[in-house]
């Protein structure tokens, strides 16, 4: 395993938690590394639901990576009405939706390629 194999599977580990400490919902990743031409190594997807909640869980997936590995995002985008907020941490890009707008764009379908993998909510 490299160290940015290393790097990746430890933030990626913060960031599920740092969706799940504000109940974030229907958690997906999407392991783009077999993916010609793909933007970074995975996408993680979920949803709040609310513009309070998304916003909630951009907060909370920031403080827990900040906190746990002093890592933080590269660029932010959407927090300002907080439909869609994508967090870019260069080889992770987060997708933060409230329910129906991930529904109605329905980014996984795009990357039908990608290995999927589900976490169950906890609660």
């Amino acid at each position: 395993m490299t160290k940015k194999e290393t790097n990746n599977d430890v933030l990626l580990a913060n960031i599920i938690k740092g969706i799940e400490e504000v109940k974030g919902n229907d958690i997906d990743i999407l392991d783009l590394r077999a993916i010609d031409n793909a933007a970074c190594d995975y996408f993680v997807i979920c949803n709040g639901n609310s513009n309070t909640q998304v916003n909630a869980i951009v907060n909370s997936i920031q403080k827990t990576a900040s906190k746990a590995i002093k890592d933080k995002p590269w660029h932010i985008e959407g927090a300002d009405n907080a439909e869609w907020v994508l967090m870019d941490y260069v080889h992770i890009v987060v997708h933060v939706f409230q329910k129906h707008i991930r529904e109605y764009y329905n980014i996984e379908s795009l990357w039908g390629d990608a290995k999927i993998t589900t976490i169950a909510n906890k609660y």
